[in-house]
């Protein structure tokens, strides 16, 4: 059974904005550990104060495009997966059922998968805009990686949900200032957001994970709920002609 995007998943240890109506981050005064001044001491010099560049922004590749995607493709049938990074069916999906449709349907020519974000939260959101925010042949890992530990850095009690992103982030490469730029990414951000209200208006899709499946007998079949590979192989060949 698919989660429906309206049943949020709100997390108390982290509020991402989106469109602009909540901060990621709240800044904090640092408590003063200077002694109060002596009068009778002498005028102490300035100390000199580095400068540190602002970290450099993310490029933003208009978020879908290149396309995060497995495949070739010249591919006959071509499938959008939309999906949360919070969603345990999505989840499931990577973990049970994708890598057997990699091997049977993706390795052999047979179908290209498209991932597709649609966030049901905002840590679905965050996490999104940092997978995004890599380097296109580190995007499929890092997904993968998020999914298999899903438990432990989007629904452990008591747990930063930031804090175990950027962790996973920096095992894959990403410096923390890139992804401090990377989850401050308003245009990146509002792109993701964007492209989950097309999917609404223009496939009808509610819940995660959705695909959508194109190919010479086929064009934007929809089918929700995660697939077996089995079922997937049906609709792959249904699709094909």
């Amino acid at each position: 059974m698919s989660l429906p995007r309206r049943t949020l998943i709100v997390s108390t240890a982290l509020l991402v904005p989106a469109y602009g109506l909540y901060r990621f981050w709240s800044g904090r005064t640092p408590i003063s550990t200077e002694r109060p001044a002596d009068p009778e001491d002498k005028p102490a010099v300035p100390p000199v104060v580095e400068s540190k560049p602002a970290p450099a922004p993310v490029a933003l590749d208009n978020v879908q495009s290149p396309e995060r995607a497995i495949g070739d493709a010249s591919a006959k049938v071509t499938v959008t997966e939309w999906f949360s990074l919070t969603c345990p069916h999505c989840a499931a999906f990577a973990k049970q059922a994708l890598p057997q449709i990699r091997e049977e349907m993706v390795k052999t020519g047979k179908a290209r998968i498209i991932f597709a974000d649609f966030p049901l939260d905002q840590v679905a959101l965050m996490a999104a805009m940092v997978a995004r925010s890599l380097p296109t042949e580190r995007y499929v890992p890092f997904v993968e990686a998020l999914f298999a530990s899903q438990d432990r850095w989007a629904f452990a009690r008591g747990v930063n949900q930031t804090e175990e992103v950027a962790k996973m982030a920096a095992l894959a490469g990403m410096p923390r200032a890139t992804f401090n730029s990377a989850i401050a990414n308003q245009d990146l951000r509002n792109t993701i957001l964007k492209s989950q209200d097309e999917a609404e208006k223009i496939y009808k899709v509610d819940s995660t994970p959705t695909f959508i499946f194109n190919g010479p007998a086929a064009k934007n079949r929809k089918e929700a709920g995660g697939q077996t590979p089995e079922a997937f192989a049906r609709i792959v060949a249904e699709a094909t002609g």
